[in-house]
């Protein structure tokens, strides 16, 4: 659901509407649904090993968008998928942070998805994602239109992790 604008303080009046109590409003509406209404805005990195449920539900209770990597969800053979789990449990317990805290939301969460063709488990990964409404999508060495598709079928949007030149064009 969308977010009403936030009230911040603030040093830049530009882009800013002032209001009584010298906070300022942001004008907001040419964001994304997604990524309006943080409290403060922030991406937290999806770090290799270290972005797990836990952090990600921390970040986001905070005020800031958790984010990590699809790939640190490892199962073992045979074992059904991992990410499943992780995204079951931080939309539901984000879900009941925000019941219990309508005036403080959560801000949404990210999967960083590697998006080169060594990942044998990309398609897999962005159904999950998709079934799980995943809200942001990071893609890291390249950009695909299947993850833009996957994405925008689920009402989330993509935003490219560019490194370097290669990547920007």
């Amino acid at each position: 659901p969308a977010r009403p604008p936030r009230r911040v303080a603030s040093t830049c009046p530009g882009e800013h509407e002032k209001v009584k109590d010298m906070t300022w409003t942001r004008d907001e509406n040419h964001l994304p649904p997604a990524l309006r209404g943080l409290r403060i805005p922030l991406i937290g990195s999806p770090l290799f090993i270290i972005s797990v449920p836990d952090l990600v539900i921390a970040q986001c209770k905070a005020g800031i968008v958790g984010a990590l990597p699809a790939l640190n969800a490892r199962e073992g053979e045979g074992e059904p998928p991992l990410l499943e789990a992780w995204l079951k449990r931080i939309t539901e317990e984000l879900d009941r942070h925000n019941q219990d805290n309508p005036d403080h939301p959560a801000a949404p969460f990210a999967v960083n998805q590697i998006v080169h063709r060594s990942n044998g488990r990309l398609e897999r990964d962005l159904e999950i994602c998709s079934r799980w409404n995943v809200p942001i999508w990071i893609t890291s060495l390249g950009a695909r239109v299947e993850v833009n598709e996957a994405a925008h079928s689920c009402g989330g949007v993509v935003l490219h992790d560019v490194i370097n030149n290669t990547f920007a064009k």
